[in-house]
């Protein structure tokens, strides 16, 4: 067997959406000498969105791809090394921690920002992926705009498919939530539940799920079929908007940090500390209440500013 390459490095950033760039940015203005590895998807989430309207400094807007390449190209002017591989297994028992990257490279970090982010669940329907980004979604508070005064499903059970309903309510003419179970098997609060149904322009299919997702080259309709009776029928809609949840990218740090019952890694309220001194979190890794590029990028600074006060009590820079 080969022998491992070891490389040793002041600050690792594992992970490459807003939160990274943004830690990367900071990172490197601190004479941090960052190295950031950008995953198995480089710009994260946003590089399979269109349009990004929300992010301050973009008067007319921004489509997400391009967004991330312009957050890559400005922590790479101010000094950090970035590069492609992903992290595959961690050891955070000693001060120097340890991160291997493609199971072949050995890191070794005085400090480690973890900002790898979060995928959307999808239903896995082909349709689904071929419009994704074409009036498919996962993430209405961001592409609901774009659907003013249009009709729109949103599929989900929880609370916050019904958040997302309600907030496509206020935009959209009328909103088609596909619920699989009945009533009884609603995963949302039942404050939630009793929103949505007092919202006179938000129609729920009771025990149904979609079969398709139709049209070219945008979302034209959805074809939706009750498990109970068999029926099917497409409802004509300009977006579909998929809320089944989110998995937080954290599976390669299980046993090392501390996570919730849905896997999001925990930081100490107000930081992005982890429970092990040095490990920093950013980002929708452990942000599952905003989710937003802003928000992430924020997380990515705060992380940036953590590690920079920890390398310097510790004598490190």
């Amino acid at each position: 067997m080969e022998k491992e390459t070891v490389e040793k490095v002041h600050c690792l950033i594992v992970g490459s959406g807003p939160a990274g760039y943004t830690a990367a940015i900071y990172a490197a203005r601190a004479n941090m000498k960052p190295v950031l590895y950008q995953g198995i998807q480089p710009g994260g989430q946003l590089t399979i969105t269109t349009e990004v309207e929300n992010y301050p400094g973009y008067p007319e807007g921004i489509q997400g791809p391009e967004m991330m390449v312009n957050f890559e190209k400005q922590a790479t002017r101010m000094g950090a090394d970035i590069r492609y591989g992903l992290a595959t297994k961690v050891d955070f028992t000693g001060p120097v921690h340890k991160v291997w990257i493609d199971d072949e490279k050995l890191i070794e970090a005085d400090a480690v920002i973890i900002a790898t982010g979060a995928s959307a669940k999808w239903l896995g329907l082909e349709s689904e992926q071929k419009l994704n980004g074409y009036g498919v979604s996962a993430c209405a508070v961001c592409d609901g705009f774009f659907f003013r005064g249009k009709e729109v499903a949103i599929v989900g059970a929880g609370d916050t498919a019904c958040e997302e309903a309600i907030y496509l309510s206020k935009l959209a003419s009328n909103v088609h939530m596909i619920v699989r179970k009945g009533e009884e098997g609603m995963k949302a609060s039942k404050v939630m539940q009793d929103r949505v149904k007092a919202t006179a322009n938000i129609k729920v299919y009771w025990h149904s799920e979609t079969v398709e997702v139709t049209g070219e080259n945008k979302v034209e309709g959805v074809t939706i079929k009750n498990t109970q009776t068999g029926d099917v029928q497409t409802v004509p809609v300009s977006a579909f908007f998929v809320a089944i949840g989110h998995q937080p990218n954290s599976g390669i740090f299980k046993g090392w940090l501390d996570m919730d019952e849905a896997d999001y890694l925990q930081t100490i309220p107000g930081t992005s500390k982890t429970n092990i001194e040095g490990v920093f979190a950013a980002g929708d890794v452990q942000d599952k209440i905003y989710r937003q590029a802003v928000t992430a990028a924020g997380s990515g600074c705060m992380a940036a500013l953590d590690a920079e006060r920890y390398l310097s009590e510790k004598g490190l820079v």
